[in-house]
């Protein structure tokens, strides 16, 4: 039983090491993907915003109201 947290540890570090190796290698990244997601969350912001702009006003107005 003794031995299964060692081979445990060195499975960990195996892997540790592994996944230092990859990222060294993809230190650029995936440009155009993080591109693509910026563009769609801002445009899901901007047609959110415009089909709820009234209820999130008053939502704001309400609850500054509530502050003072």
């Amino acid at each position: 039983m003794g031995h299964i947290p060692v081979v445990m540890d060195r499975l960990y570090v195996a892997f540790a090491l592994s996944r230092r190796r990859i990222r060294r290698r993809n230190e650029r990244g995936d440009v155009p993907g993080w591109v693509m997601i910026t563009v769609m969350t801002a445009g899901l912001v901007m047609g959110i915003w415009g089909l709820a702009e009234g209820q999130l006003q008053s939502m704001l107005s309400n609850a500054l109201n509530q502050v003072k």
